[in-house]
């Protein structure tokens, strides 16, 4: 039975959208079931603005830390390093706890924790949701139409079949088997979903946990969900 739930969010130079992002984690941890313990940490990544300062001002009742890295990390590595600071901070064993991970400009909704805790409780190890964007990335109708190809055809019969570093949720016992998100620069997302897979952990796609995150073209991981729609948007001829 999961009895804490702790939030991840790695965050380089995001002063401007942090405070947001975690309003509307706090927001989602309120609506938790009652005897459910969490805990946020913002990871700071080599930040050159004041999203420290930010992030501790924006936490108010907010059960939340700050780790400053200063260090070169991969993502992957950043995303590791707020799972343990969280995990210490609750202290509850690791199959009792639910790991959630989400992006500093991306806003979570209300029902977001609550619906991966409750697909954890039904025995699911992993837990990917949906991401929508936060205006369109394109004003090419043809470009934007892209997009949604892309996304019907990530589509099986499990369901949306898409997975975001910004919306995701592992139980901590399964995450500690396949070593964690690991060293690896971009798409940790993927790999330790893919990981999970491979060692028989139940997985599972949620629609019903939708995140709303940037629609820039120009993001911090290299090969993220900016630099997809940025390769959508050039491809039609639409970014100058």
């Amino acid at each position: 039975m999961i009895t804490a739930v702790g939030v991840v969010v790695p965050a380089r130079d995001e002063a401007e959208l942090v405070g947001a992002c975690l309003r509307a984690i706090g927001e989602a941890l309120r609506r938790l079931p009652g005897g459910i313990t969490h805990a946020v940490c913002v990871v700071a990544d080599r930040c050159g603005d004041p999203t420290a300062a930010v992030a501790r001002a924006a936490f108010g009742p907010l059960r939340g830390m700050v780790a400053v890295n200063e260090s070169a990390r991969t993502i992957g590595e950043v995303r590791d390093l707020g799972v343990a600071r969280v995990r210490s901070s609750l202290g509850t064993p690791a199959a009792r706890t639910l790991l959630l991970s989400t992006d500093a400009d991306t806003r979570v909704t209300p029902g977001w924790a609550r619906a991966h805790l409750a697909r954890a409780r039904q025995g699911y190890h992993a837990i990917a949701g949906t991401a929508e964007l936060s205006a369109p990335f394109s004003a090419s109708a043809p470009t934007l139409l892209r997009y949604e190809h892309v996304l019907d055809r990530a589509r099986t019969s499990e369901g949306h079949g898409s997975v975001y570093g910004a919306n995701l949720g592992v139980r901590a016992d399964a995450f500690d088997v396949v070593g964690g998100f690991g060293p690896r620069a971009t798409g940790e997302d993927h790999d330790l979903w893919r990981r999970l897979g491979q060692a028989g952990f139940h997985r599972c796609y949620e629609s019903g946990a939708p995140v709303v995150t940037s629609a820039r073209l120009h993001g911090r991981a290299p090969d993220g969900l900016a630099a997809l729609l940025r390769g959508l948007a050039e491809d039609a001829g639409s970014v100058a």
